[in-house]
């Protein structure tokens, strides 16, 4: 098995090339369109989970997600702009609310809100992992490899959080036949 950090070095000198950049392939742009557009969905998203809840440390994950996403939409608005790959229209932020004032049957418990961006995470994750196999151009690969890290980071912040409040859906356990049991 080849060593990662081997494969990372060898990744990034090719990044180095004086080539030029051809035109993003239809997968490079559709993997932007749907990433952009998934990134555009979510914020409102966030900022709905801000007027619903007053938990200081849910409202700390919030805040660095939302910063996250505005961060990376920003950065691939730029990218495609500059491609000429179209954008997706974008959702009209929230307007900010109490949350108290929110009626019980409507609000969003901590926990959903917290596994609802655990799975936007999650989903985000495999996006950049299934756009960065496809791109054939190192600067895209490296910006999808770039937004994989950043949010595998958060990920990582977001399930020690959730661990620690109880807030984790854990599968069952699997116990093949014929396993000792405990």
């Amino acid at each position: 098995m080849p060593n990662i950090f081997e494969a990372i070095i060898d990744y990034i000198k090719t990044t180095n090339d004086n080539e030029p950049k051809p035109r993003p392939h239809i997968g490079e742009a559709m993997g932007c369109w749907l990433y952009f557009t998934a990134l555009a969905e979510v914020i409102p998203a966030l900022e709905a989970s801000l007027n619903t809840t007053t938990d200081n440390e849910l409202i700390s994950l919030i805040n660095n997600c939302l910063d996250l996403a505005q961060h990376q939409l920003d950065v691939l608005r730029n990218f495609m702009i500059n491609e000429g790959i179209p954008l997706s229209q974008v959702a009209e932020s929230k307007p900010k609310s109490d949350p108290n004032s929110v009626p019980l049957g409507v609000k969003a418990t901590d926990e959903e809100i917290a596994n609802l961006i655990s799975i936007k995470i999650a989903a985000n994750i495999v996006m950049c992992s299934t756009n960065m196999s496809q791109c054939i151009r190192n600067d895209i690969g490296l910006m999808w490899a770039r937004f994989h890290a950043e949010k595998m980071i958060f990920g990582m912040e977001l399930k020690t959080a959730m661990r620690k409040r109880g807030w984790i859906k854990v599968p069952p356990y699997f116990y093949p036949p014929g396993a000792p049991s405990n």
